[in-house]
């Protein structure tokens, strides 16, 4: 089975982050959501996530993808965590995925991951750096390095997380199941 970390932080956004852990266990991936301590997590709307598990204890295994949700000031928290660094630059190391969105594709920047990349992020989200091609896709993959603008791109997002890990026939199943318009 497919397995996927989501590390969660204060002031992550929600809807990412649900849509993200929602969509990946309906397509029977193995989905470990991770708060940076042992608290539980306020989002950015005030609402609490309880992680399954504290990001030491989570890294103790190892993932197929990591995922980290935008949202302010919870993408700030994440880069400021040096153990998602490390596990970002790991990731990457040993050909695994790595996902980002909105406000966290900063967060990928600033690990090193984006030199010679095309990614996206939300508007403005990734002025300060540089050595990249900036789109303005919903979701845009180069490699294993899967970047989306923002809470509205997030279902779009997830869908594309479970084609790379378990192909394009589960996400089609777990798409059709959400009767989203054609």
């Amino acid at each position: 089975m497919a397995s996927v970390l989501v590390p969660l932080a204060q002031g992550c956004e929600e809807l990412e982050a649900i849509t993200v852990v929602d969509l990946l266990r309906r397509a029977g991936i193995g989905v470990v959501t991770a708060g940076l301590d042992d608290k539980p997590v306020r989002a950015s709307r005030g609402v609490v996530l309880v992680p399954d598990t504290t990001l030491h204890e989570a890294l103790k295994q190892k993932y197929d993808m990591v995922v980290l949700p935008g949202g302010q000031p919870g993408a700030d928290h994440l880069n400021a965590d040096t153990r998602i660094h490390d596990l970002l630059k790991e990731m990457s190391e040993t050909d695994r995925y790595t996902a980002a969105i909105c406000a966290a594709p900063m967060i990928l920047a600033g690990a090193g991951l984006l030199e010679g990349r095309q990614v996206t992020g939300f508007p403005g989200i990734l002025d300060e750096f540089e050595g990249f091609e900036y789109s303005t896709g919903s979701v845009v993959q180069d490699g294993k390095i899967i970047t989306s603008r923002g809470p509205g791109t997030a279902m779009d997002f997830a869908l594309t997380l479970i084609e790379n890990l378990v192909g394009k026939d589960k996400r089609d199943e777990v798409e059709a199941g959400l009767q989203r318009p054609h």
